[in-house]
């Protein structure tokens, strides 16, 4: 019973869908993508110039990048995840009509990463340090903690802009919620916290003890920006989907929620495809961008597929993740519906037994 008129719903959902209504979803979602997308972008070039223009002095500049490009990621990932929590709560209560609520979350969330600042800063000062005791060469080390000490002013400003304009990533209050109801319920739940950290680890070891560490941290600089530079691209969909979901759900219109994420998904699946496309076709090329070094050029042309899946899988990851985030606590408190609900069933049943006896 309950599988036909879920059919049905669905149906009915489906068949108010008309191309006119697609396109217009479509359109409003690409308008506020591309100011999301530009918006990140813009501050994110300033890095990849640096790049291209430290690639083109000589290889060791090239490949002081990688070290840094990954410590900045996780810090920045960090300050995303914060951006994201108040995103999503910020555009539910916006869908609410609670306006006032969108200015409390903000100062909240603003304040509670200042203390994170001054540990952090200390980390990138002694970068060269720790980068040579987990085994990364150690010029390529003293490099890296050049650029990372002096854009430190640089990112205090990331912190307060992140927070500010809502950026888009994990939904931090769900997991909280998710951690309070049942903490690890599967075993070594403990040790995946620290997994990332694991990985960057062996990632540094693994390129201070290759044959050519020069080499392959260049060619993963030139990789890991370039993959850095297109998901600007499929974060300002996903920040869009986000923003969209949030504020129907808030607003009490789940059927506008399933017309979104059709007319995400179809932009995402056109951007991906076309993006891989001008990569793999520019392949010979392509590598020049950032280096004059021939070893560095066919390097890059080796690593092009694989870099093209890469930037394919990260737009599907990075959108249906934050369609789903945007549902945020209106999923958990259904869930917590649905808890309080079978709570009740089983004491009225316990009830009815105890009256029976």
């Amino acid at each position: 019973m309950d599988e036909e008129l879920l059919q049905k719903s669905e149906g009915r959902i489906r068949s108010g869908i008309t191309r006119a209504v697609f396109m217009e979803e479509v359109t409003r979602v690409s308008s506020m993508a591309v100011t999301f997308a530009e918006m990140a972008l813009l501050q994110y070039l300033l890095q990849v110039v640096s790049l291209m223009m430290a690639g083109h002095l000589r290889e060791l500049a090239l490949s002081g990048f990688e070290p840094w490009l990954i410590d900045t990621y996780m810090l920045h990932f960090k300050q995303m995840g914060y951006a994201s929590g108040l995103e999503i709560l910020c555009g539910q209560a916006y869908g609410a009509q609670e306006y006032q609520k969108v200015g409390s979350y903000t100062y909240c969330a603003i304040i509670s990463v200042l203390p994170i600042f001054l540990p952090i800063c200390l980390v990138w000062i002694f970068m060269d340090k720790l980068l040579v005791l987990i085994g990364q060469d150690p010029q390529i080390a003293m490099v890296a903690c050049k650029y990372a000490t002096w854009l430190i002013p640089a990112f205090f400003g990331h912190w307060l802009v992140l927070l500010a304009q809502c950026d888009t990533a994990r939904n931090l209050h769900e997991i909280l919620i998710i951690v309070r109801e049942n903490p690890y319920p599967c075993p070594g739940g403990r040790f995946r916290q620290h997994q990332g950290v694991l990985l960057v680890r062996d990632s540094f070891y693994r390129n201070g003890n290759l044959p050519n560490s020069k080499l392959e941290t260049s060619l993963i600089s030139v990789c890991f920006t370039t993959t850095s530079v297109h998901f600007y691209i499929p974060f300002g969909i996903s920040a869009a989907a986000s923003t969209r979901v949030s504020n129907e759900l808030g607003a009490e219109n789940p059927q506008a929620v399933q017309l979104t994420a059709v007319a995400v998904m179809a932009l995402t699946v056109a951007e991906s495809v076309v993006a891989s496309t001008i990569i793999f076709c520019c392949c010979y090329v392509f590598g020049y961008a950032y280096s004059n070094e021939k070893e560095i050029v066919d390097g890059v042309i080796k690593m092009v597929p694989l870099l093209c899946f890469s930037i394919i899988m990260d737009s599907y990851h990075a959108v249906l993740g934050e369609e789903l985030g945007g549902s945020g606590a209106y999923i958990n408190a259904e869930e917590e519906n649905k808890k309080e609900e079978m709570r009740n069933h089983d004491v009225d049943d316990a009830t009815t037994v105890t009256l029976d006896t």
